[in-house]
């Protein structure tokens, strides 16, 4: 009967059903296909089970909705770990809609044409004989081959092959195993699986019903709800990610789809200007797809201007990753190239990332944040008066000085990063450091103390300060070739190791925003030059007026850190984790 519901050229057939011997040969005819658009095969063995034995004791499991079609979609996905054959070009294809879990299961179960998939772990279902008639317990079990019994344990994919079905029952003689394995046979090859059919060639149609049903079923990632939503056969959301997840490897940004969350996050930020990834449901899945473009330019353009312009080489340097999101919709234009920034517009980006970062803008994912950002970026990006980055910032000697180095923390990424600012170089050949290995790598191998921390425990002058060898204002790029070089040396004595060309040797320092106090070995005065240094260069990069500024966080600086000023119970306090 035609439904006015679904459209003039859809058709929804009444409530019908499906022998379990049917629903395998139209699989093995390759008429009963997956479309690409549905989640994988997630149930485990004993999920399966458990599924049979409802089948066994006639409780409810649900209905199927397939989708008839004279067209073979040109994306499909396999029937779990099988490879469906071609179907027969003269006849409709059936598309499973809702109830993949199940027609998998069945299949997976029953079938004896196909190769079972070569996996030490693959566990085939059988009927165990020795359980009893239980309303609540499972009969079905899931085992290894080295997991069967054969007085007790009947194989299930018998059942509709009468050569094994007659093979696998004549080891059971007692009266009692014959009429259960007579009962289970009878069972399952009456048992009727419910099956509604839908008849159309409106892909539109297709996509809406399949996520409508998912919504109310087993949840989906919001990922697969999209790939239907927005599917058409031209277009596949989850390819066109796939692809762009293999473009960003060309900027070495491929671990992005790591989180694939955080792309869409991008997607709904440019199409509705708010990076909440639920706000993308409400949108036509035209309107994705018509935009699409746009999204990829936006990300391409972020990631490049992040690379070229702030030296981040990977995601996993980028402080807070949400911060991609509104990046994204200033570069989402239409069209082949990515946008070209101009000079004025590029200082605003830069000042809003590090402001961003100094003051932990974006600390715990935070959209509200987000939400204010990318609407200042779409006014920036389409020549409207913006107030991005105008919010407040304050830095204090406790971001450098009371922060230990973690590799995997937000404060230690912008420390890292900011760094890369100087172009840092080796401190034994005076070489710059090769950051995009370095960056692309990031792991604490690249970055050491500049005072050795076994020097440090070794000096009882310098015991006061222990507690911030590990802070952000004692580390460097420093690689692990110069650290062995260096081992527990005081600065003093790993100075001869170094280029003795006073040029050389200031560059090395300036590069690491380290003073030739260092040399001293008083890791007091040490860190009390360095982290005023490291706050003027942080003003900087936030373009914080400077007036006035130097001589306040000096005197702030210098009360924190010289050793008068440092009472037994702040010292024992340590630094933040």
């Amino acid at each position: 009967m035609a439904d006015a519901r679904l459209g003039s050229s859809s058709r929804m057939s009444e409530l019908t059903s499906y022998p379990i011997r049917k629903l395998l040969d139209h699989i093995y005819g390759g008429q009963i296909r997956i479309p690409a658009f549905q989640r994988g095969f997630v149930w485990d063995a004993d999920h399966v089970a458990h599924f049979l034995d409802s089948i066994y004791k006639g409780y409810p499991f649900g209905s199927l909705l397939f989708w008839l079609t004279q067209e073979n979609l040109s994306s499909e996905r396999k029937l779990g770990p099988f490879e469906l054959p071609a179907p027969h070009e003269r006849y409709p294809i059936t598309y499973v809609l809702d109830g993949q879990q199940r027609v998998t299961s069945l299949f997976a179960t029953f079938q004896t044409e196909f190769v079972q998939p070569a996996d030490p772990d693959w566990r085939s279902i059988h009927f165990d004989l020795s359980a009893r008639d239980n309303a609540q317990q499972s009969q079905f079990v899931a085992l290894k081959p080295s997991e069967v019994d054969q007085s007790m344990h009947f194989p299930l994919n018998s059942l509709f092959d009468s050569v094994s079905y007659r093979l696998a029952s004549a080891r059971f003689t007692r009266e009692r195993e014959i009429r259960r394995i007579d009962r289970l046979h009878s069972v399952f090859k009456e048992a009727q699986l419910p099956i509604q059919m839908m008849e159309t060639e409106d892909r539109a149609t297709v996509a809406i019903v399949f996520e409508r049903i998912n919504r109310m079923g087993v949840e989906l990632t919001t990922l697969e709800l999209l790939s239907a939503w927005t599917w058409s056969e031209e277009f596949d959301l989850r390819n066109k990610l796939e692809q762009l997840q293999e473009e960003l490897e060309n900027f070495s940004f491929g671990d992005i789809g790591a989180d694939p969350n955080l792309v869409l996050r991008c997607c709904a930020a440019i199409l509705k200007g708010d990076p909440s990834v639920e706000v993308l449901m409400d949108l036509d899945g035209a309107e994705i797809r018509d935009n699409f473009e746009r999204v990829e330019n936006g990300i391409k353009g972020a990631i490049e201007f992040l690379k070229k312009q702030l030296k981040v080489a990977t995601i996993k340097t980028l402080p807070y990753p949400l911060m991609l999101a509104p990046l994204s919709v200033y570069f989402a234009v239409p069209g082949d190239g990515l946008r070209v920034t101009p000079e004025r517009e590029t200082r605003l980006l830069k000042q809003w990332f590090w402001r961003s970062c100094f003051s932990e803008r974006y600390s715990g994912q935070s959209v509200r944040a987000a939400r204010v950002d990318v609407t200042e970026m779409q006014h920036l990006r389409e020549g409207l008066p913006s107030a991005l980055g105008n919010f407040s910032v304050d830095i204090g000697s406790s971001f450098f000085l009371l922060t230990d180095f973690r590799i995997n923390s937000a404060k230690t990424a912008t420390f890292v990063t900011m760094l890369a600012q100087f172009n840092p170089r080796s401190f034994i050949s005076g070489s710059y450091v090769d950051l995009e290995r370095v960056l692309q790598a990031y792991n604490k191998a690249e970055f050491h103390h500049i005072f050795p921390k076994s020097f440090v425990e070794k000096q009882e002058e310098t015991s006061d300060f222990a507690p911030f060898v590990n802070s952000l204002a004692n580390f460097c790029y420093l690689s692990r070739a110069d650290n062995n070089k260096i081992r527990a040396s005081a600065p003093s004595e790993y100075k001869k190791l170094m280029p003795s060309d006073p040029e050389v040797l200031a560059a090395i320092l300036e590069s690491a925003c380290v003073d030739k106090v260092v040399f001293e070995d008083d890791l007091g005065a040490f860190l009390r030059i360095r982290v005023t240094a490291l706050l003027m260069s942080a003003y900087q990069l936030c373009e914080i007026d400077l007036a006035g500024r130097r001589r306040t966080e000096h005197s702030r600086v210098a009360e924190a850190t010289v050793r008068e000023g440092l009472t037994q119970a702040e010292i024992s306090g340590g630094t933040e984790r």
